[in-house]
C-alpha cells in the first residue's frame, strides 16, 4: 500500500533493519518452528525476508506493489518463491503452509474489512497445526508522522484475539511491547 517518501527510507535503513533482526522478529516468531513451508506476506523491501529465508523452511513472500515485488525477486534470485498478489486473496491452494508470517505491515492494508479478509485468506492456507504469527506497530505520535501520506489503519491490539477467532484461527494470543504487537494463532 502507499508509503511516503520518508516512510520509504525509513523501511529501507540499516537501523531499521538492526531493530527488526535483532528485536521485533525474534520477540514475534522466536519460538514459531519455521523448518517447513513458510508464506511471508507483504515483505516490503525484504528486510524481513532476508531473516526468514536464513532460518530455515521453504520460504514464498506475497507482496501487493509490483515494483516491490520484482526487486524482490532480483534480491532473492531463486532463493525465495515470490509472488506479486494480495494477501486478502492468495494464489494458493488450502492447507498450502505450515507457517503464515507478517511483520510491520498490517496498518497499510486500507480496511479492517480487508485486515479481516486477510487474516481468513491466511487461516485458509495453513495446514491444520500451522501457526499464524507476526507483529504490527503501535499507534503514537511518532508513527502517526511517518504515516503522514500513507495508508494507515491501525490493529487495535484488544480487538484483535477476537478478529482471528473469527477467521477460523484457534488459540489467538495478543502481546503489546514497546511500540509493537505480536500475535499467534493456530489452525
Amino acid at each position: 500500500m502507499p508509503m511516503n517518501a520518508i516512510h520509504r527510507k525509513i523501511c529501507q535503513s540499516d537501523k531499521w533493519a538492526t531493530a527488526m533482526r535483532a528485536q521485533v522478529l525474534p520477540w514475534a516468531v522466536g519460538d514459531v518452528p519455521l523448518d517447513g513451508d513458510v508464506l511471508e506476506l507483504g515483505p516490503g523491501y525484504g528486510i524481513t525476508t532476508r531473516w526468514l529465508a536464513d532460518h530455515g523452511g521453504r520460504l514464498t513472500a506475497v507482496e501487493v506493489d509490483p515494483a516491490l515485488a520484482a526487486d524482490l525477486r532480483t534480491k532473492f534470485d531463486g532463493e525465495v518463491d515470490i509472488h506479486e498478489a494480495d494477501g486478502a486473496a492468495l494464489p494458493f491452494p488450502d492447507n498450502s503452509f505450515d507457517a503464515v508470517v507478517c511483520f510491520t505491515m498490517l496498518h497499510h492494508v486500507p480496511s479492517p474489512e480487508k485486515q479481516n479478509q486477510l487474516f481468513a485468506e491466511a487461516q485458509r492456507v495453513l495446514r491444520p497445526g500451522g501457526v499464524f504469527a507476526g507483529s504490527d506497530s503501535q499507534v503514537s505520535l511518532r508513527f502517526r508522522l511517518i504515516h503522514i501520506g500513507d495508508t494507515m489503519v491501525p490493529v487495535p491490539p484488544e480487538t484483535l484475539p477476537d478478529r482471528l477467532l473469527s477467521a477460523g484461527f484457534e488459540h489467538a494470543k495478543v502481546g503489546v511491547g514497546g511500540r509493537s504487537l505480536r500475535f499467534r494463532a493456530t489452525s
